[in-house]
């Protein structure tokens, strides 16, 4: 490959990053320069597996074939011409334009995810297996009647989340001897770390995943409340259905706390992995709030933070990125409103 068309690579990796996600447009420049290309290109790839999942308009047979094909062009093993030639005229207007865009160009992705050292690839290439295959599995269960119980949930996040939180330890730990001294603990962590952003997504988007006929709330927290997730209505006034909330915004707040202990393991003085970490939990904090707050909400934008609000995480998790204790007086303060974590959590937070 030239030069030319390599800068022309990661001109657009660097440009469509802005249009399919505002947060990770934001996090990931505050990586250090040998992982912010890695990441950035990451982070494409777990959103076009995302893409294959989310467009209601593929059948299933569609979507477990596309996504086997998508790990196999991941790992060289397919063309990735023929992919996007495939997966893009199949796409409905449920996709937004910038994944329309992504797909149209998953070669120039590729060819920056295959330039790459083998670590790094055999980190990336694992994350889109599993992603892939434990994603097209579930989406074969879908249905307004919620997840089983919330092993069934954590199973789900794992997929989605915590396998990319194993991805993005094995680079930090290729990239840092430093950072690899605390593997063991950071993979554990990782996942937890993973399932806690992936919580405050699905509470957060618990309508709007509703409309697309998707529900991935546990259904036993729900009936132990006496509560049919099946008879859900938007902006439901049920303190039966608001126990269960409770319940589930303690477990994400606990996942969050092992977040915390995550990025208290990295070094202080990588303060743009330990910013990529932060703002990230301090989002998640604060939207587990407002869902808090708002426990009848109707649909997502009610519970969306402001832009103040990010700007303010933002400022406060930089200010102290590098003293564990005042992030964990942050943490604690900022939390404070939020029901208790369960034993459980608690348990795996006294890791550190």
């Amino acid at each position: 490959m030239t030069s030319h068309s390599r800068i022309n690579d990661e001109q657009y990796q660097d440009y469509i990053l802005q249009g399919v996600s505002r947060t990770f447009a934001l996090t990931i420049p505050q990586l250090p320069e040998a992982l912010r290309r890695i990441i950035g290109n990451a982070y494409l790839l777990c959103r076009i597996t995302d893409t294959i999942e989310d467009d209601n308009a593929l059948t299933i047979e569609q979507t477990r074939e596309l996504s086997d094909m998508f790990a196999e062009v991941v790992c060289g093993n397919a063309s990735a011409e023929e992919f996007s030639l495939k997966l893009y005229p199949l796409l409905s207007n449920q996709t937004i334009p910038a994944e329309h865009d992504l797909i149209k160009n998953t070669p120039a992705v590729i060819r920056i995810t295959h330039s790459f050292n083998p670590v790094q690839r055999k980190a990336l290439e694992r994350c889109v297996r599993i992603m892939a295959q434990g994603m097209a599995d579930y989406q074969e269960t879908e249905s307004l009647e919620g997840l089983k119980d919330l092993s069934a949930m954590n199973q789900y996040c794992y997929y989605v989340a915590g396998v990319v939180g194993e991805m993005l330890t094995e680079l930090f730990c290729d990239y840092s001897t430093e950072i690899n001294a605390h593997k063991p603990v950071l993979m554990k962590l990782a996942v937890s770390f993973g399932q806690g952003l992936q919580m405050t997504n699905i509470l957060k988007d618990i309508w709007d995943d509703r409309k697309r006929g998707a529900c991935w709330l546990p259904q036993d927290i729900f009936l132990k409340n006496g509560f049919n997730l099946g008879k859900l209505q938007p902006g439901t006034n049920d303190t039966k259905f608001q126990a269960g909330l409770a319940e589930l915004l303690g477990v994400a707040k606990g996942h969050l706390l092992n977040a915390l202990i995550y990025t208290s393991l990295i070094p202080p003085h990588e303060k743009g992995i330990r910013r990529f970490c932060l703002w990230a939990i301090g989002m998640a904090i604060l939207t587990l709030n407002k869902i808090n707050r708002h426990r009848n909400f109707s649909e997502g934008a009610q519970v969306k933070i402001s832009r103040r609000s990010v700007k303010a995480t933002i400022l406060t998790t930089s200010l102290f990125a590098s003293h564990n204790w005042m992030l964990k007086l942050l943490f604690k303060y900022t939390s404070r409103n939020l029901p208790k974590a369960s034993s459980h959590q608690a348990a795996l937070s006294e890791i550190n």
